[in-house]
């Protein structure tokens, strides 16, 4: 049986075709296209026609090699980001990009109606300025009649459902990024919307992952070629899906989904809400199976990313390969960052904001293009490191092995420096976890997996993972101490 998962990130999209024969899984990526998001007047949207237009093509291909074999498709996307439709399902604007400025001072502007505590009493959700919930007020503040013409608010996956099948459908996981879902009763925090005067009936139901959303429209199916095939719901957010493909064989370790962002955390059974995760800003957000993702969500390769374009903006046009080879030669734990600092979330030049970070924290400042990365990336250890201690003590138990997935993986240094930093073995891959969780909860809507044990033995049994034992531990550990205080 053959699946479709169309995986989309911060950078770009790809349609993943997964075929599992003699419980092994097998991917091959038939369609890649980019994700750039524009600019215009009113602030920074995500091209949502641009990215359904590179779907469809996705799902010509895909019916063209494989017709009736192809048995389902489902989406997984990034979290926090939502469209709106209006009378007769009109798309009223291009969802906004949650780097976009409009939601600055919105957060703290909800505190003075709503206690942080009451908010995260009720959502179990880290505060971050682009939370779903501060979108909302914005639009409230100043866009307040486009608002009133809303009748249903979608995250970006189920856009993307619905511009497949015409059904409008909420699903757990993605729901539960929004600061909007109470985890503990199981449906929208309707208490702390209407505090907040955001109009709850905009919320659709929300589904779990492995629910079939409905056929794709007859339309969608004779332009594209394939036969009216289900739509899944997975975990629909890209991370669940991710975690979902761990190869964990028991359930004590640390998970990092290492992208654009790095989603450093355990699961758990139930969400964990109290003041030591409010305290430490951890979040719960929904899981397959059941599971909630106790996790932080910490900036990623994003600062690597920064570097590299912005040195493309300046005719050197290097690979992310080559940046790795400058950095590994380049002298190690010089200076550290802490990459969640604000200066980092959209400077006009990361390694300008790097070099300035350095300067004010009075270390030495990285000169070189290695020099930057090899900080950017022993950075990114130092924070994995300081999740780990603080998981370990809301847990109250050890975590005695890292398993490191997503594209972050494919960068040989960062693994090594994560072993490194927190003194404990890293297992790494499978590169693509998100689209092979997301066609493992397509096999298991299907009947084809019985449950979450048996797809991560698939995945165990399918792709090859590396092993990183740590080295050096002693010259870390004193590095350490200067990265905790700056965190601090």
């Amino acid at each position: 049986m053959r699946y479709l998962a169309f995986d989309l990130g911060a950078e770009s999209g790809r349609a993943i075709i997964g075929t599992l024969e003699d419980a092994r899984l097998t991917l091959e990526e038939i369609y890649r296209f980019p994700n750039e998001p524009v600019r215009i007047p009113d602030g920074l949207h995500w091209d949502v026609l641009r990215l359904f237009h590179e779907m469809k093509e996705g799902l010509r291909r895909a019916a063209a090699r494989y017709g009736n074999d192809l048995k389902s498709l489902a989406v997984d996307t990034w979290g926090v980001d939502f469209g709106l439709l209006g009378e007769k399902d009109v798309l009223l604007s291009n969802p906004y990009h949650y780097r976009d400025g409009r939601t600055e001072g919105v957060m703290e502007e909800a505190f003075e109606i709503v206690p942080r505590e009451e908010i995260f009493s009720q959502t179990g959700i880290q505060f971050m300025p682009f939370n779903s919930l501060y979108q909302l007020l914005a639009w409230r503040q100043q866009q307040p009649a486009l608002l009133s013409q809303a009748q249903t608010l979608l995250m970006m996956p189920d856009i993307f459902n619905f511009f497949f099948t015409g059904v409008k459908a909420g699903e757990f996981t993605n729901a539960t990024t929004t600061q909007m879902y109470n985890p503990r009763t199981g449906i929208w925090a309707v208490d702390l919307l209407t505090k907040l005067d955001l109009p709850v009936n905009l919320l659709p139901a929300v589904n779990p992952p492995g629910t079939v959303i409905g056929p794709i429209l007859p339309r969608v199916a004779r332009e594209t070629g394939t036969g009216e095939i289900p739509v899944i719901a997975p975990g629909s957010h890209d991370t669940a899906s991710a975690v979902a493909a761990v190869p964990a064989a028991g359930p004590d370790y640390m998970y990092i989904s290492c992208g654009t962002w790095s989603l450093v955390g355990t699961e758990v059974k139930e969400p964990v809400i109290n003041e030591q995760t409010l305290h430490l800003n951890f979040t719960n957000e929904g899981g397959v199976g059941g599971t909630f993702r106790l996790l932080k969500n910490v900036t990623g390769l994003w600062l690597v990313q920064e570097c590299r374009r912005t040195w493309a903006r300046r005719g050197e046009n290097l690979s992310y390969g080559d940046l790795t080879a400058m950095a590994r030669e380049a002298k190690p734990l010089q200076a550290v960052v802490d990459p969640d600092h604000p200066s980092f979330l959209n400077p006009e030049e990361m390694p300008a904001a790097i070099q300035a970070y350095c300067r004010e924290t009075g270390q030495p400042v990285p000169e070189t293009k290695g020099d930057i990365v090899r900080c950017a990336l022993e950075s990114l250890a130092m924070k994995y490191r300081w999740v780990l201690e603080k998981l370990e003590g809301i847990l109250e138990k050890k975590l005695p092995v890292i398993h490191m997935v997503g594209g972050g993986t494919q960068n040989e240094l960062l693994c090594r420096f994560t072993a490194n930093a927190t003194g404990r073995p890293v297992v790494a891959g499978p590169v693509e976890a998100t689209a092979a969780g997301n066609l493992l909860v397509q096999a298991m809507a299907m009947g084809e997996i019985k449950n979450l044990d048996e797809g991560r033995e698939i995945v165990r049994r399918s792709f090859v993972l590396r092993t990183y034992e740590p080295e050096n531990t002693g010259t870390w550990e004193e590095k350490y101490g200067v990265f905790i205080k700056l965190v601090s």
